[in-house]
């Protein structure tokens, strides 16, 4: 399971690597500048990641300012490797706080957006182009008709949708459906052994709608890694959290119980924990490739080596179970323990008078 195996992202033709190369942290500008890379940081990350057999590349226009679209299309340029790779950048946040259409979902910054997008990358289409989050305002049919119009154009070749509630991603793929827009082929979302909150809807919806989960923050921040441990202080440990209570990312006695599973796993198949975590992540269902980012060339190798080894059923039932999201209703009610409890306390289902469907016997 090298990372030169490429699989279908969602319901398209386009092939990707199980891992992609998430390049936040390229450039030392703007809102993420505190762990940014320079350009010369970032070449041998994005060169590394390349020789691997990596194709698939995420950007935003909001990272380090527009900065990490600017170093990665000098650096894409340098290896002359553009039309093998997947590149795939966001649009919504605001990029002029003093004009009010200068953020958002709507037509005029997504426009806007795109083009200012391909000027920074050094290049006249991108292959996949992500709403960044929901704004909560703009009609989603405005969104369908004009990332429809800009793939018309040949300024997109794909479009998909990142940090949007499940509704409205099967809304929108709905509507594409409907009125032959075309189609989403990705959800970009969290995910990671203390982050399951997409299992509820957000999965199911993919699976069922043709969209390929493209999981971001496998480590969750870096907690997964094992470099923090719990103290008065919030976390202790050599990186960006310690000393901070996780910079807002305060963790629940669950979180910790699934680290020190995640540990054990880890000791077991002779691995590091990092590397067990974004392994599970990337072997999920639903989930076309999992985003990894890097400060260093040496530690997206020690990241893409999460493909090299299996996790063991039994183990991974320990790391599944360590980390069960605890949904409430109507999702329990959907499994098979609470399904079968139902049939053990006598309710019928082959009742129905004559003409119905045969019953559903098997509840497992």
């Amino acid at each position: 399971m090298s990372l030169d195996q490429y699989y279908l992202l969602g319901r398209s033709g386009l092939r990707v690597s199980r891992l992609a190369l998430g390049t936040m942290n390229f450039g030392t500008r703007g809102f993420h500048a505190a762990y940014g890379r320079s350009l010369e940081e970032s070449r041998p990350i994005l060169r590394t990641y390349i020789e691997g057999g990596g194709n698939l590349i995420d950007t935003a226009d909001f990272y380090t300012a527009g900065e990490s679209e600017q170093i990665l299309g000098r650096l894409i340029a340098e290896t002359g490797a553009r039309d093998r790779l997947v590149i795939t950048s966001k649009f919504t946040n605001s990029v002029d706080p003093g004009d009010p259409n200068a953020g958002g979902n709507g037509r005029k910054h997504m426009i806007r957006a795109v083009e200012a997008s391909l000027r920074r990358l050094g290049t006249d289409y991108l292959d996949l182009y992500l709403l960044h989050t929901w704004d909560r305002i703009t009609p989603v049919d405005e969104v369908l008709r004009t990332l429809d119009d800009l793939v018309t154009a040949g300024k997109i070749r794909y479009a998909g949708l990142s940090d949007v509630p499940a509704w409205y991603a099967a809304r929108a793929q709905t509507l594409a459906d409907a009125h032959g827009f075309a189609p989403m082929i990705t959800l970009q979302l969290p995910y990671s052994l203390v982050d399951r909150a997409i299992e509820a809807e957000h999965v199911p919806a993919g699976q069922e709608l043709g969209l390929g989960i493209t999981a971001w923050s496998p480590l969750a921040g870096g907690f997964l890694t094992g470099k923090y441990r719990a103290s008065e202080r919030g976390f202790e440990g050599e990186g960006r959290l310690a000393g901070t209570g996780g910079a807002g990312m305060e963790r629940s006695d669950a979180d910790w119980q699934t680290l020190a599973a995640l540990e054990l796993v880890a000791d077991e198949l002779g691995v590091s924990m990092a590397q067990v975590a974004v392994n599970w992540v990337a072997t999920q269902p639903g989930v076309a490739s999992a985003i990894v980012g890097a400060s260093s060339a040496e530690q997206l190798r020690s990241s893409l080596a999460a493909l090299e080894f299996e996790i063991p059923g039994g183990l991974r039932a320990r790391l599944d179970a360590a980390g069960a999201p605890q949904f409430g209703k109507p999702y329990v009610m959907f499994t098979p323990e609470y399904q079968s409890s139902i049939i053990s306390v006598g309710t019928k289902v082959a009742d129905k008078p004559h003409g119905y469907r045969d019953p559903v016997r098997n509840w497992a």
